[in-house]
């Protein structure tokens, strides 16, 4: 029995925002409710609306610029940087840039729709 497990077909989470999100491990792909890790690509523009996640989650940028307001700070993170979000913090996503922003995102425990608690825009 293999004791590793390559991911080469992973799920691609339907968006109406233009947002490409492929989970390469998680709920949806492997049923693993204890960790997501994602490929996200955020065109320019894109935003989401505030949210209070149940988990903690890592954000690593690979190309581009990505936009964090966590609590009442603005946050820009740049290729090469990363940033960790505690749960329970109440966050708001963008890329109010011109270029699309490419980043990996990693939720600890897993990310579920209803575990992410957004707020009406």
């Amino acid at each position: 029995m293999k004791k590793y497990t390559i991911q080469d077909s992973p799920f691609v989470v339907p968006t109406d925002d233009g947002k490409t999100i492929k989970e390469h491990f998680g709920l949806a792909t492997d049923g693993n409710s204890q960790i997501s890790i994602a490929h996200m690509v955020a065109p320019p523009g894109w935003s989401e609306p505030f949210q209070t996640p149940e988990f903690d989650e890592y954000t690593f940028i690979i190309k581009g610029k990505k936009q964090f307001i966590i609590e009442d700070e603005t946050i820009v993170l740049e290729a090469g940087q990363s940033i960790k979000v505690n749960k329970n913090t109440r966050l708001q996503y963008s890329n109010p840039f011109t270029e699309p922003c490419e980043y990996l995102a990693i939720c600890l425990p897993a990310f579920s729709i209803d575990s992410v608690n957004r707020e009406d825009q």
